[in-house]
Formats: C-alpha cells, structure tokens, sequence
C-alpha cells in the first residue's frame, strides 16, 4: 500500500509539472542547443517532445540530462549512436527508450496505462515521439497524453499512432 501511495505522488507530481508546461507558450523547435551540464535546458519557450518529460523528471529529482549522458558513457554500445553529447543524448527519444529499457521501467505496450506513464510512439511520418500519460480521460475512454508536436499539449491520442514503448519509471 505505501509503494502505492508513493508512486501515486510522483506521478501527481509528473503530471502537474507537465500541465503546468502547458502555461509556458512552448513552441517546437528541435534546433541543436550548447546546455550547460548537469541541468541544461532549452529555453521555456521552445523545445520537443522529449523536452516535456525531461522537465516533467525535473520536477521529481531526476535530471535525464545527467542519468542519460552517464549511463551511455558506461555503455555507449547499448545505444543507438555511441558518439557523447550531454547537449543531445537526453533529447532524443531511441537513447530515452534505451535509458527506460535499461532502468527496468518497460512496461507491455497495450495495457495497464497509469498516469505519469512515458508513450514512445512512431509517428505516420516515421518520426519518433514521446508523451507523458494523464489522469483525464479523453472522449475515445483513454488516458490523455501530454506531448509536443508543435507546441505542448494534452490531447486524446494515446492510440492515435503505432506504440512503441511503454514506461513507468
């Protein structure tokens, strides 16, 4: 019951902290960013995708900049690029789902979704995407998610394109 009710804070805590992103005006903008390192960020009014659950990690005590760069730098081989850049590593989704995969936190793709759960999904376009799972339920039953496609914002889409990972962490 206590490991319940802990995971049920951080995952409040997750969820806020991404709703409050919401407030920010954030636009896409996957430009490549010099950050300072450990916590570097992209200005609050840009960002994507991965940018939403990093400041959402933020906001419970982990910083993935820094967990990210450092586990690759154990074991570049278990990512998909083994070249180093703490500017980057934590802001693309495959090394994100690395990193998720090799912390335990891989959850089965279509079921048990919980609030403060990460969605990895392959967009239509081929692209990678990542969102953080809400407690609101959309029209179609599911779970909303908080994402970035052009600016932040929590929509009915959980489903919308092909699952490619899910997390709890």
């Amino acid at each position: 019951m206590i490991a319940t009710l802990l995971f049920t804070s951080h995952a409040a805590k997750l969820v806020a902290s991404a709703r409050d992103q919401l407030t920010w005006g954030t636009r896409y903008d996957s430009r490549y960013v010099t950050l300072k390192y450990p916590g570097g960020d992209v200005a609050k009014d840009r960002g994507v995708c991965t940018d939403v659950i990093i400041r959402a990690y933020r906001s419970v005590g982990r910083d993935l900049q820094k967990l990210i760069h450092d586990d690759k730098r154990k074991d570049p081989s278990a990512y998909p690029s083994g070249k180093l850049d703490s500017n980057i590593d934590h802001r693309r989704v495959p090394n994100m789902a690395t990193f998720l995969r090799r912390k335990g936190a891989s959850c089965p793709l279509d079921q048990d979704w919980q609030a403060g759960d990460v969605v990895w999904w392959k967009l239509d376009s081929g692209l990678n995407h990542v969102g953080l799972v809400t407690d609101k339920r959309g029209p179609s039953g599911n779970l909303m998610v908080i994402h970035n496609l052009s600016t932040p914002r929590e929509e009915d889409c959980l489903k919308s394109w092909k699952l490619c990972g899910h997390f709890r962490w």
